[in-house]
């Protein structure tokens, strides 16, 4: 089997599963429905363009830099300053890293691959205010969810390896129930997180289970694959 994997690193990332009103929370991992909506985005789909392409891909991620939880308090005012907005409360994960991994036919698969290296709608992650830091490196790799999870290079960055010492903490991942029978599942929750629509007159997600874990990291003292990008902010830190 032929998987598609990413590498997701932003300051700021925002991957909701469970947002409601003023209160917009974001998961510990992105989701699928965040995903979709990231690949739908790299092929220039319109929201209300179907997404039945993307219904039987495979998905699973891990979890190599969690980063930490943050909050943001925003007031907004109407154009005109008259009326006020309603007061809300956002959640971001900041500094975090994670291996994004997609399985499906390779036909589909290549396209995606191609359409993330080249876009037509600029890409988030989650949200429109977290566009990605680096590029994504869309790679194709022949492994299924499962074994790309517990053998692709860990994606932490160089400072937060340091942070982690010799003997790095094991690597939660989450994916799709019954994709990953190489590796030893946890527990497993449930979700409203399959997307059947994004049209903003009628979004529509449909309940999926999602199995959890832990992997060791894999390939201890190897460098991630590289993004292309000399600069790294936290090289002083």
């Amino acid at each position: 089997m032929t998987s598609l994997v990413l590498t997701l690193g932003a300051p700021l990332q925002a991957w909701g599963s469970t947002s409601r009103f003023t209160t917009r929370a974001t998961d510990d991992a992105p989701t699928r429905s965040g995903i979709v909506g990231l690949l739908a985005a790299a092929q220039g789909r319109r929201r209300t363009d179907s997404l039945e392409e993307y219904v039987d891909l495979q998905f699973g991620v891990r979890i190599d830099q969690p980063g930490q939880l943050l909050r943001d308090f925003q007031t907004a005012r109407t154009l005109d300053g008259k009326d006020s907005m309603p007061l809300s409360y956002r959640y971001y994960r900041a500094d975090a890293r994670y291996l994004a991994v997609v399985a499906g036919p390779d036909e589909l698969l290549e396209s995606l691959a191609d359409a993330l290296r080249r876009p037509v709608f600029p890409l988030y992650l989650g949200r429109r205010s977290c566009p990605p830091a680096e590029p994504l490196i869309p790679q194709l790799v022949g492994s299924t969810v499962g074994e790309a999870l517990r053998d692709e290079p860990w994606r932490a960055a160089a400072w937060w390896r340091r942070r982690c010492g010799a003997e790095p903490p094991m690597l939660e991942f989450r994916a799709d129930k019954g994709v990953v029978p190489e590796l030893v599942v946890d527990g497993e929750t449930v979700q409203r997180d399959d997307p059947v629509s994004f049209d903003p007159e009628h979004r529509q997600y449909g309940w999926r289970t999602v199995e959890l874990g832990r992997v060791p990291v894999p390939g201890i003292g190897s460098t991630p694959p590289t993004s292309g990008l000399g600069h790294d902010a936290f090289s002083a830190v």
